[in-house]
Parts: C-alpha cells; structure tokens; sequence
C-alpha cells in the first residue's frame, strides 16, 4: 500500500507513535531510506564537522581521508540498526526496554533526547542565519517561526517526513554539485590567502583521531533515529537491501559535505558555513549563492521535523516507562511543543560562538550514545538475534522488567571506560593526553559494552522468552482489527 492510499485511509495526520505497527498498515519502499538518510545527512551541521580537520593544521588530503574513514565506520552502526523497524514494528528507542527495562531505558533516552534537541537548537540558528541573507534575521520572530515550522511537519507525522526528504535529495544534489564544482574548480587555480590554514597544514596525528572522531560520532548518533523511519515497512522487507540504502545513503552526504567544509576550511580563514555557501554560490551567478543557502534551509528545517519527530516518541516512551500512557494524537501534539519550547529557550541561550559549542555537542553525543549502540546491536544480532516478544516491551512491567541490570551495566561500565580517552575543549583524559589529545574513546566504549553484554547475557531465560513471543504476535495483531 502507498503512503498516499495510507494517508487516506487513516486521514492526514499519523496515528501510531510508540505503539506497535500491524502488518495491514504497513508500506513504503526499501529504496525510500536512500533519499531519507542523503537528505538527513545533507544539512550544515555536516558542513561544519568537516571544519575541524583543517582548523586543527590537518591538511585537506589528510582531513578528506579522516572523514572518508569516521564516516565510513560510524555509519556501519548506524545502518545496521535499519533492520530493527521493520522487524520489530517500532521505534528505535522503546526498543530499548528489551536490554535496559522500561524504567532502565531511560538512562540512554536522556542522552537521546539531548540529541535531538541539540541539533534542533543548532539547525535553528543555522537556518536563521540562512534566511538573515535575504530577510532581517531577528532571533526573537525566526526562531519561533521555524520550529513552529518543523513542529508542524513532525506533527503529520512519518509519510509527510519521508516525502519532503525525498523530494529535497534532488534539489540538494543539483544545486551542491553546482557549488562544489565550482569550489574546487575556483581554489585550485587561485592563490591562497594568507591566513588561509592550507598554507601551514600537513599530518598531525591528533587532528586525524579527532576528524575521524568527530566524523564517526556524527553518523553515530544518527543510530537513535533509524527504526523510526523503518517501522512501517514490511517485516519481510530483505534486510541486506535495507541495510545498503540506508548506510549508501547517509554514506555519501556526509562524506560529501564533510569533504566540502575540509576544502572550503583549507582555503578561507575562519569559514562560517552560510557565508562561505553563498561566496562560492555567487562565482556562478550573483544570487545563486543565497538561493543555495536558502535550499539549505529548506533541508534545515527538514530534518529539524525529523529532530522533533523522534524527540517526542523518545519521550513519550521515557514517561511510559513511569506511567501508562495512551498514544493519541493529542499526546503526540503536547510532546512535539514542550520539545519546540525546550529549543527555544536554549536556541536563545546559546553564545554567539555555536562552532566550538557544536564540536563539544558531537563529541558528547558519540561518548553517551556509543554504550547504547553496542548493547542493542549486540542484543539484536547475537543474542536475540531478532526474537523478542513484542507485547511485553509494550508493558512497563511485562516480562523485560523495568530495569534489566544487564544492559544498565554494560553501558554504565562502557561509558566509564570510556573516560580516560575523551578529548574536548573542557576535559582532556589522561590516557587522550599521553596521545597528544587524540580521542578514540568510541573504539574502547563499542568493544567494552558490547563485550560485556554479551557474557551477561549468557544465562538468560530463553524459553520464558520464547512461551512469550508466541502470544505475542496474537496479542498484537489481534488489538489492531
């Protein structure tokens, strides 16, 4: 069934949030998720992660092969998690119940939530800045404006998040060709500015760790968002095509984009991702630098939709946790504007400065969700492998408990091992400053959670499982008619 003939059936607005997607409302394509993910990765937040590299006195060959790297790594935990929504029916953080309990979830549900709303508060001046280049950029009108914007998207829900993506892939593609043709055509025959860091730059080992870092976090942290954009495929939907979209997907935006802002770092001083945008833009055509930028806007409040989408069935699986809620649309509405006042606020908070805070932001994103994914990955795919009784995880109190000490302690223990590696602008562990404050902290927080769970889970309960996966799918199916 199409989303149109969907949308029809069940009106404009989504019904289902953190409950259970029957097989007789499931649709869309395998090959959707490509454009989904390009799209979600195809934003200027990206743009800015490839800055760091160059800033750092990396040069643009190096920063290129550091982001090639993370990007490639970071995404492979990314997609994998892919498989999960279709699988499972769910969104990708209540499905966190089965390794952590219903209450035991929320430790990686608050490191989710200020995910999601850390990219909203950074989009939002990013998007502001964006439109300030045709319209004054007043913060006290533009920020309300857009993330009432993006609200209102997330509030239609899951087909309207996937069509606006979809559609933007194109538009981004054509007119980011453009620019980066132009980019590399234009400083490869032109002089170097004086102050530009190309001049100077060269290897520098802890600014490779940190690119790779940075690059790996970014794609990482995508992880918390997968399955909600999955769930309502078909659960035979072929996992290895699934997996492959999504990972090409988000693959080749960010890779682009990243590479991008290691080019346009290397040769301007001090870049700021909307100006240089419309500097380059405007060696096409004056004007045509301000219509990318304003395309990236577009692509801006997107994906703060996206950011907004999953904010709310975050939380409302967090609350769900302590008391029983009812998923109505009603519910849906309140979530999505406590998550655009709680942007707000903080969009206005927030220094001037955003670059430096945003390293930050990624960095403590790969630290608090790399515990998390290693535990639900290895849960998926080798201890489970893919069986779990659905309508339990539904129960705050059913058979997964409310706090499932494996997967608290995996994590907890992972992102303690974690501590001597992290390398930011405000701590620097001991073992990253005997490496010259290079940060492979995600390698060790992958390997120590991931491992660990696995020798918990050796003596789980495995046939009262099973007796409760058979009711299960009856009990599940049988709700929705």
């Amino acid at each position: 069934m199409s989303s149109i003939e969907t949308a029809s059936h069940e009106g404009v607005i989504e019904q289902h949030s953190i409950d259970y997607v029957p097989d007789a409302k499931r649709h869309g394509k395998v090959w959707h998720q490509g454009p989904f993910w390009f799209t979600g990765n195809f934003v200027l937040p990206t743009m800015v992660t490839g800055f760091v590299g160059p800033a750092m006195g990396l040069s643009l060959g190096f920063s290129v092969l550091a982001v090639v790297l993370g990007v490639g790594f970071g995404t492979f935990f990314m997609a994998f998690h892919a498989n999960q929504g279709p699988r499972m029916g769910l969104p990708q953080m209540i499905q966190s119940r089965a390794q952590f309990g219903s209450r035991g979830a929320v430790v990686p549900f608050a490191a989710t939530v200020f995910v999601y709303v850390g990219f909203l508060v950074f989009d939002t001046i990013l998007a502001t800045e964006g439109i300030g280049l045709v319209l004054p950029d007043a913060k006290l009108f533009w920020y309300p404006v857009i993330i009432a914007a993006s609200i209102a998207i997330a509030v239609v829900g899951h087909d309207l998040l996937h069509l606006v993506q979809r559609w933007l892939t194109y538009l981004l593609i054509l007119v980011f060709a453009v620019i980066t043709v132009v980019a590399v055509v234009h400083f490869s025959g032109t002089p170097l500015p004086a102050e530009a860091p190309g001049l100077t730059a060269g290897w520098d080992t802890p600014a490779f760790l940190v690119q790779i870092s940075l690059a790996a976090g970014y794609n990482i942290s995508y992880s918390v968002y997968v399955s909600d954009y999955t769930r309502y495929l078909p659960a035979n939907a072929p996992a290895k095509k699934l997996i492959s979209y999504v990972y090409a997907g988000a693959t080749f935006s960010a890779v682009w984009l990243m590479s991008l802002g290691a080019l346009l770092a290397s040769n301007l001083p001090d870049p700021d991702p909307i100006q240089s945008v419309r500097q380059i833009g405007d060696l096409v055509f004056p004007g045509f630098g301000t219509a990318a930028v304003i395309v990236s806007v577009l692509a801006l409040i997107s994906i703060m939709g996206v950011n907004a989408y999953g904010a709310m069935l975050t939380g409302t699986s967090a609350l769900d946790g302590f008391r029983k809620v009812r998923p109505t649309v009603r519910l849906r509405v309140i979530g999505l504007t406590v998550v655009g006042l709680g942007s707000l606020v903080i969009g206005l908070l927030i220094p001037d400065n955003y670059i430096g805070s945003f390293n930050n932001f990624v960095l403590l994103m790969l630290y608090f969700l790399v515990p998390w994914t290693a535990v639900n990955l290895v849960d998926f795919y080798f201890v489970r492998r893919g069986q779990y009784a659905i309508a339990e995880i539904l129960k705050p109190g059913g058979l997964y408990g409310r706090w499932a000490w494996r997967g608290v302690l995996a994590y907890l223990l992972g992102f303690l091992s974690m501590i001597p590696f992290f390398s930011t602008s405000f701590y620097v562990g001991p073992v990253a400053e005997l490496l010259g404050e290079a940060d492979f902290s995600f390698v060790v927080g992958l390997l120590v959670s991931g491992l660990l769970y696995l020798v918990f889970s050796r003596n789980l309960d495995r046939g009262a499982e099973a007796r409760a996966r058979e009711e299960s799918g009856a009990v599940l199916e049988g709700s929705a008619r």
